[in-house]
C-alpha cells in the first residue's frame, strides 16, 4: 500500500472532520468544509446548492432521521476524489418528502465522492440503492397506503383509482 502524498492527508482529514461533524449536527462546521457546499444525490437526482439550500437539506433530513449517522466501511484517494465507502443509519422519526414517520430503521450502504480542487473540497457526490432504504422504511406499512407514499416520494400527487381499468378508461 502506498503511502499518503501530505495533499491525500489534508483532505482525508478534511473528509473525516466532515462525517463528524454531521454526525454530531454541527452544520456550521459541516458548512464551512467548502468554500461553496454543494451536495448531489444522485439516485434522486437532487442537487443542493449554496449555504442556504445545503443547510436546508441538513435540516430536512435531520427532522426524518434525527439520530442520522455513518459508519465508514473504506477510504480511497482518487485524482481529485477521496471516495467513503460507508453505512448510512437512521430511525424515520419525522416526514419525508411526503413520507409520514414510521419509526422504522434503516441500514443503506452508500458511496460518497469528495470531490475536490486542490485542497478545496467543491462537491459531496452520493451514490446509493433508493430500493433498499425504501424497502427498510416501508416495511410494516398498509399496503392500501403504500401507493399514495410512493406518489409523495416520487413528487407525483396521488389517485383515488389508478387500477388497470381506470387507465384504460
Amino acid at each position: 500500500m502506498e503511502a499518503k502524498t501530505d495533499l491525500q492527508a489534508r483532505r482525508e482529514r478534511l473528509v473525516l472532520d466532515h462525517f463528524a461533524d454531521e454526525t454530531r449536527q454541527d452544520f456550521d462546521a459541516v458548512l464551512g468544509t467548502f468554500p461553496h457546499p454543494h451536495y448531489e444525490l444522485i439516485p434522486s437526482g437532487e442537487v443542493h446548492d449554496g449555504i442556504a439550500d445545503v443547510r436546508q437539506y441538513y435540516i430536512d433530513t435531520r427532522r426524518a432521521f434525527p439520530d442520522q449517522r455513518h459508519e465508514i466501511i473504506q477510504l480511497r484517494h482518487a485524482g481529485d476524489s477521496v471516495i467513503v465507502e460507508f453505512w448510512l443509519l437512521g430511525t424515520h422519526r419525522g416526514p419525508l418528502k411526503g413520507l409520514p414517520p414510521t419509526g422504522n430503521a434503516f441500514r443503506c450502504r452508500m458511496i460518497a465522492l469528495f470531490i475536490f480542487d486542490g485542497e478545496q473540497l467543491v462537491c459531496e457526490r452520493v451514490y446509493f440503492d433508493s430500493l433498499t432504504m425504501l424497502r427498510q422504511l416501508l416495511a410494516g406499512v398498509p399496503a392500501q397506503a403504500v401507493q399514495g407514499v410512493l406518489a409523495g416520494l416520487l413528487g407525483a400527487a396521488p389517485t383515488a383509482d389508478r387500477t388497470p381499468q381506470a387507465a384504460e378508461a
